[in-house]
């Protein structure tokens, strides 16, 4: 018993130590391309590894996600601070210097901020700051992120404005993540054509909240209304059907001598297989 003991552990030991196994990160998963979708085979031509991350994650890039129900002015001012001046502050940071240098009384009554506390806490910091009215036009020519003031869901709420394009306003909501607007709907919503800015020089400035591809990616209106309820038709062999859905569609060329439309185009679907 005691050889079969020693003899396992000595199998164990060797065996863990010759073979170099590589510790898979937490967020990679792996997937492989069936060699031809068509025809039920296990060949396998390509496997790659794929890096996830949650939604989440990047729902709220560059921004101060607020704390409390109505911090949205102090998470708005920490996001533009630190991704347009380059501050490195908390969102409570900014909450008890807004608390310091802001109408103190004021501020525990209405429960909020206003641009007034945030201009004398920016002051306080070393910059120039200022709330201003203008027109849509004022608004994106600043080319440079600004507060805005908006009304939205019954509620009055702060917002970061990042940038805009082809028709819609790109956000930094402090609630929501990086969402966008239609141009007239956010002309709607936008209380009383207010926007706080800060003057940072050139060199100083940061792009934390800068227009990127993933910011674009949203759906418009009336597709939401044309598709939403529509049922997609996929084929009535379960195992196919469950595959097909996941699956990329590619043009390729009938191979199979025995198909109608051999040696022609066709739509081939490209199954993945996921593992982890």
């Amino acid at each position: 018993m005691i050889e079969i003991t020693l003899g396992s552990a000595l199998i164990y030991y060797f065996a863990s130590h010759a073979l170099d196994i590589k510790k898979k990160p937490a967020d990679a998963v792996y997937y492989t391309e069936v060699l031809d979708p068509r025809n039920n085979s296990l060949s396998r031509y390509h496997r790659e590894e794929v890096r996830i991350k949650p939604a989440l994650e990047n729902q709220f890039r560059g921004i101060v996600r607020q704390a409390y129900d109505y911090s949205c002015g102090s998470a708005a001012l920490t996001t533009l601070l630190n991704g347009y001046v380059g501050t490195k502050l908390t969102e409570q940071q900014t909450m008890e210097g807004l608390l310091r240098f802001g109408e103190y009384d004021r501020i525990v009554q209405r429960r909020s901020f206003s641009l007034l506390d945030m201009k004398r806490f920016v002051t306080a910091l070393g910059y120039e700051s200022g709330g201003f009215k203008g027109e849509f036009s004022d608004l994106i020519k600043q080319q440079q992120p600004v507060i805005v003031p908006i009304s939205y869901a019954g509620f009055k709420h702060f917002v970061v404005y990042k940038a805009y394009k082809d028709g819609r306003v790109y956000v930094a909501d402090p609630a929501l993540g990086n969402i966008s607007f239609d141009q007239e709907r956010f002309k709607k919503i936008w209380e009383n054509n207010t926007l706080f800015l800060i003057n940072v020089p050139e060199e100083q400035r940061k792009d934390l909240l800068a227009l990127q591809d993933a910011d674009m990616r949203h759906v418009d209106d009336a597709t939401i209304h044309r598709y939403a309820l529509v049922d997609a038709q996929f084929s009535t062999d379960y195992i196919n059907k469950l595959a097909d859905k996941a699956s990329t569609m590619r043009k390729v060329i009938d191979r199979d001598p025995n198909s109608n439309t051999y040696g022609q185009p066709i739509t081939s679907f490209m199954r993945l297989y996921y593992k982890r």
